[in-house]
């Protein structure tokens, strides 16, 4: 960080040392704690937040990827799924999913993170238990309408709340482990899937609706789990009774956010001003790029299984197993990468690496922007076009195209691209302010010495 983002600190923000000098440069600098003394504190809370939360995210992507499961398992057949059905199933969760993205930040706000996130883990687990009792396919489609109700505020409040607690350079590999615990459950679903099949006939239900059941049960549990273990805003928790951290703790984790950014406190809540963070163009040149690199992880997930048994001839059993792998895979890659990004500041060139070899894009939301409720309308506007990325995967794959599939391949592959150019053209314009901003011509995100990272 510059030195001139020293002047925008109180004497009431950072407690006094020696000659009531400034806070220094480093954001490793702090005036009570050393540097192993906070990497102590910071992996506290790395166990408490972002672990409970990647568990949460993990069961939420099982909820919402077993669909490809369960329709080779069985479900296909019995609900007699002809034509765009299957497909119409999958698209069901989409749209109330993206119109209730912006909710999520400001209901976690209203709410709290404990409540908020725990509480539509639990409800939306039992939604998903239901599933397994369904008689008929629309029944399936009003289910999938639900869940995409419950869990559209769950991923931008999320991101919303990880972003509270961690610096810029620290928060990427915090995001990568949050999302790596998801591309964990993509890959679980199959294997788990394929172990649920053999309670086929147990109280009567076939295999497909025991996978619903079976993980809804599951979702219920760790949502349980996480009202007892997740922690809210570092803001609020120094004067709960949950709190896990010392009151001069909180006031590090404070001093430090305010040292990256200063915009460790909320302002008051105005719609107005909420939904004006959502005309920056960068926030939607980012957006896209999510939703060039979500249609093929959507894709992926809804039709990979029936690929490998209708397109390419494996057995059920097969296709299930052989689920898991690409994730394993990706999940190792996104934290390589995401390391490799907070280490070295970059975040373009990662994108474009990724886009190239058309797999799953890095969560890289929320870097380059300020002020908490910017953040927030931010999160919700990713996940919202990443969602409609998932509309679209949804229906690329048909299965009058199978066994080459060369529509959805090439609709992936157009959309890969496209995130290489708004990668490109973000990079210039963000070098090009980063530059007006070192010769004082302008002051980004109101805060002097605040710099894009592309």
């Amino acid at each position: 960080m510059s030195s001139s983002n020293e002047k925008v600190f109180s004497e009431s923000q950072v407690e006094p040392v020696e000659s009531q000098k400034p806070i220094l440069e480093s954001l490793d600098d702090d005036p009570v704690y050393t540097h192993l003394e906070q990497r102590k504190i910071i992996r506290r809370i790395d166990f408490r937040l972002i672990l409970m939360l990647g568990f949460l995210h993990c069961v939420c992507l099982i909820d919402r990827g077993n669909l490809g499961t369960a329709a080779i398992a069985g479900m296909e057949k019995e609900l007699k799924l002809v034509g765009t059905q299957y497909s119409t199933i999958a698209v069901a969760f989409f749209p109330p999913y993206i119109a209730l993205q912006v909710l999520g930040p400001v209901l976690v706000r209203k709410i709290g993170p404990i409540n908020y996130l725990s509480g539509v883990c639990l409800i939306w687990g039992c939604v998903m238990l239901s599933a397994g009792f369904v008689k008929k396919w629309t029944e399936m489609v009003g289910i999938r309408i639900i869940i995409g109700a419950l869990e559209a505020g769950f991923f931008p409040a999320s991101v919303y709340l990880i972003s509270t607690w961690y610096t810029r350079y620290d928060i990427q590999k915090r995001y990568a482990i949050f999302y790596l615990l998801g591309c964990v459950a993509s890959a679980f679903t199959g294997i788990l899937s394929y172990g649920i099949t053999f309670m086929h006939g147990l109280g009567g239900l076939t295999a497909w609706r025991w996978i619903f059941i079976i993980q809804g049960l599951i979702t219920c549990a760790v949502a349980t789990i996480g009202w007892f273990v997740l922690v809210g805003f570092p803001d609020q928790m120094k004067t709960t009774k949950r709190k896990f951290l010392s009151g001069d703790e909180y006031d590090f984790i404070m001093r430090r956010i305010t040292k990256d950014r200063a915009d460790v406190d909320v302002e008051p809540f105005d719609i107005k001003k909420y939904l004006r963070a959502g005309l920056d163009i960068n926030i939607w040149g980012i957006g896209f790029i999510y939703y060039s690199t979500t249609t093929t992880a959507y894709a992926l997930s809804y039709f990979l299984p029936i690929i490998y048994k209708q397109g390419m001839g494996f057995s059920t059993k097969v296709s299930l197993c052989l689920f898991a792998p690409p994730y394993a895979a990706a999940g190792i890659w996104m934290f390589a990468t995401s390391w490799l990004g907070d280490r070295y500041h970059i975040r373009g060139p990662i994108l474009v690496f990724n886009a190239t070899l058309t797999i799953i894009g890095l969560p890289l939301m929320a870097n380059n922007i300020r002020g908490q409720w910017k953040r927030a309308v931010s999160s919700a506007i990713f996940v919202g076009l990443g969602a409609s990325g998932g509309m679209t995967g949804s229906l690329v794959y048909r299965s009058q195209d199978a066994p080459t599939y060369h529509p959805g391949i090439l609709t992936c592959i157009g959309l890969s691209s496209l995130g290489i150019v708004l990668v490109a053209l973000l990079s210039i314009r963000f070098r090009y302010l980063n530059r007006k901003a070192d010769r004082g011509e302008i002051v980004i995100a109101g805060l002097p010495g605040f710099r894009y990272t592309y």
